[in-house]
């Protein structure tokens, strides 16, 4: 079996063995849920909810208020306590809706949709953003955007991204094995939305299990294909994907549209199937709690609201004090202080790292070893555009691509001198766009 694959990369350890045999558990919630009205890219939702409303199950309480955007929907009925701005996993505060469950999950109606094989493209797009669904592999971009590429662009490529090459997370993994059909009937969706397509579903070597489930379940569509990938990370990135399955290149500042393909996360998919045939909106996910300091590592579908900690508890807490914990996985998760932040639209895991895992060293000079240039993906030179980025040389560090980084974290994984070069290219990035802004 040809194993398709990009140019350079890293092959970071693993960590998954610790979940990726352990099933999706549901998790209910405790008392109070917390929705950030920013859990995607792009501008926050607008509240639509104030302090002593009762609120049900799949309610809208935070509109899209932009173009990129999404609509934010409760995950439990009961109360809300408050509206102010909270902490999230990514550092910063957004404003959120506080919601006292009352036990009852009382729903609001959700009339159930007519077949998707008699809605247009645009009916399907729009029920996918009525029910706020976004990147679920951590990207959280606005879905329904991508579902509308610009007419002048010829879609022949939709492509389901099952890499999950980020060490330690396994959700996708389970959900391509537990929720196959679901999948799959997700991608033929985007497929009727998109007749000239053909569908690829695009999975790492190391979940045979889960390309042996899918080419069964995809046997006997002619328009889906499921592409076996050399285990490297960072194959599931969206660039980098397509190269693999397609052999096509993404120019600098343009988009997967602009090579005719569409690139949607396996749980995405999972989604829009939720929103298109069963009418509701995107009220969890589900998560991989894992690492070390773990007492028992596990994959949770939880409600989105719920807090980190219960999670964590949820797992028998930890058996040995953890030095980092990181939203995310280690290669592009964010580290974060306290487990007293909300599981959002992009979390897709919790990692727990003990004394021997995070070694933490402290930077010295570059070497000039070249070792980050032969590892980046995107053909970068990373190290000369971190040293631009701390200088504040921001005119030459666009000039040399620095906002082409991906942020996949190779350079920083393969540096002898323990640079943390992503660190530093990305409060770059941030600053650039920031500047953008002002004028």
């Amino acid at each position: 079996m040809e194993l398709l694959t990009f140019k350079r990369g890293v092959h970071p350890p693993h960590g998954k063995y610790l979940t990726e045999n352990k099933a999706i558990e549901d998790l209910s919630p405790n008392q109070l849920l917390v929705y950030p009205m920013a859990q995607h890219i792009g501008a926050p939702a607008e509240c639509l909810v104030k302090k002593g409303d009762r609120v049900l199950v799949g309610q809208k309480i935070g509109q899209a208020s932009g173009f990129i955007s999404a609509n934010i929907h409760s995950s439990v009925s009961g109360t809300v306590k408050d509206v102010k701005p909270v902490l999230t996993a990514g550092g910063t505060k957004s404003l959120a809706v506080i919601v006292e469950n009352d036990g009852q999950y009382e729903e609001i109606e959700m009339p159930k949709p007519k077949p998707y094989t008699e809605m247009s493209k645009e009916e399907i797009a729009a029920i996918v953003k009525e029910a706020g669904v976004v990147g679920m592999g951590g990207a959280t971009f606005p879905t329904n955007v991508k579902l509308t590429p610009a007419p002048d662009k010829k879609i022949d490529a939709i492509i389901l991204n099952g890499a999950e090459c980020e060490p330690y997370l396994t959700c996708d993994h389970r959900l391509m094995l537990e929720e196959t059909n679901m999948i799959v009937e997700g991608l033929q969706i985007i497929l009727h939305m998109f007749p000239e397509a053909k569908g690829y579903i695009g999975i790492e070597d190391n979940k045979k299990d889960a390309i042996q489930k899918l080419k069964e379940a995809t046997k006997d569509i002619p328009n889906i294909e499921v592409k076996a990938l050399k285990t490297k990370y960072p194959q599931g990135a969206e660039k980098q994907l397509i190269y693999s399955v397609m052999k096509r290149e993404v120019p600098s500042g343009k988009l997967p549209a602009d090579v005719g393909c569409i690139v949607q996360n396996v749980n995405t998919v999972r989604e829009i199937y939720n929103a298109v045939v069963n009418g509701r909106p995107t009220i969890s996910r589900v998560v991989t709690v894992t690492g070390e300091a773990v007492k028992e590592p596990k994959n949770f579908r939880v409600r989105l609201g719920m807090s980190y900690k219960e999670l964590v508890d949820a797992c028998g807490g930890f058996k040995e004090d953890p030095v980092k914990i990181i939203s995310g996985g280690p290669m592009m998760g964010m580290a974060i202080s306290t487990l007293d932040v909300p599981v959002i639209k992009g979390s897709s895991g919790i990692l727990c790292l003990t004394a021997k895992q995070a070694v933490l060293p402290e930077e010295s000079s570059c070497i000039r070893c070249g070792k980050c240039v032969e590892a980046c993906p995107m053909f970068l030179v990373p190290s000369a555009i971190d040293s631009l980025g701390r200088r504040k040389e921001y005119e030459a560090f666009e000039e040399e691509h620095g906002m082409d980084c991906i942020e996949c974290g190779s350079c920083t994984f393969v540096c002898p001198a323990k640079r943390h070069l992503i660190q530093s290219i990305r409060t770059s990035k941030k600053t650039v766009l920031a500047n953008k802004r002002k004028k």
